[in-house]
């Protein structure tokens, strides 16, 4: 580690990556039904950062609404989005579904919390703007 600046907690170093890679996920309830309160958004806020933790992720952020959750994730290259956001919505689905069992049934049935989509956007870093700058004002060799 050079002494010239200060580490950044939020750039991860392995062995042959240096990354800093944040996902804003939103996850919607089947149907789009309200049937989130505010004790099961706690609770799988307590699902989704564990899960998070057994991937090498670190959940950032967390906040919902009656029908949908946002999280921000910290997450290592080697995680493929798709696989964290598969465990995120099967495990806390299973967990929610057994504690909060008699609450969900009445909005939800077929065994389904989530809706099957989702949304993921990259975040963090410099605007877009800045880094297409930055690559065009590089020095390409003559010739």
């Amino acid at each position: 580690m050079s002494p010239r600046w200060t580490p950044d907690p939020d750039v991860r170093r392995g062995r042959s990556v240096v990354s800093n890679l944040h996902a804003h996920l939103v996850f919607t309830t089947k149907y789009r039904r309200g049937a989130l309160t505010a004790p099961i958004l706690s609770r799988c806020e307590e699902i989704m950062r564990a899960v998070c933790a057994d991937f090498g992720a670190e959940l950032r952020e967390f906040n919902g609404e009656t029908d949908h959750v946002h999280l921000l994730v910290h997450y290592p290259p080697a995680v493929p989005i798709s696989k964290l956001v598969n465990s995120l919505k099967g495990v806390s689905a299973r967990y929610l579904r057994q504690e909060f069992r008699i609450h969900l049934a009445r909005y939800l049935w077929g065994g389904h919390l989530w809706s099957p989509s989702y949304f993921a956007g990259s975040c963090g870093g410099a605007p877009l703007a800045v880094v297409k700058e930055y690559i065009e004002n590089q020095k390409r060799p003559a010739g």
